[in-house]
């Protein structure tokens, strides 16, 4: 006969195995990239705009255009307005415009490295990638 205990200590959980695959990464989907490129490039042109109006609203929030105002009116001996030169709606659209061409290049960049990324891959095998269950 046999005890309780015993039978407990034969149905103990064993470790589990780990099974470890390796594949190969042989072609990248055009398209597929050209679409992730874009997605991530309008969300870096989003950052961009907003980053560049909160440094225009802090700079003015923290007097730093008054002590240039200060400061070019007493080398120029006549009174002098930065933000009059430089308004927060002409920040805003360099910044808009800016945003949109480095969409345009992001894009064009992701193409171009998918081309190559397949080329090179047809040349050399591909890029191998390992995984492991744990």
């Amino acid at each position: 006969m046999t005890s309780v205990a015993e039978k407990l200590q034969r149905k103990a959980p064993r470790k589990p195995s780990t099974k470890q695959v390796r594949l190969r990464l042989v072609y990248l989907d055009f398209w597929s990239v050209v679409k992730l490129s874009f997605l991530g490039a309008v969300c870096l042109g989003i950052v961009q705009v907003v980053f560049a109006v909160l440094v225009w609203v802090l700079l003015g929030a923290t007097g730093v255009f008054t002590q240039i105002n200060e400061t070019l009116s007493e080398i120029l001996a006549q009174p002098f307005d930065v933000t009059a030169e430089i308004s927060l709606v002409q920040v805003t659209l360099f910044a808009i415009i800016v945003a949109v061409l480095n969409v345009v290049v992001g894009t064009a960049l992701g193409a171009i490295f998918a081309l190559l990324y397949n080329l090179a891959a047809r040349i050399t095998g591909g890029l191998l990638v390992g995984f492991r269950n744990t």
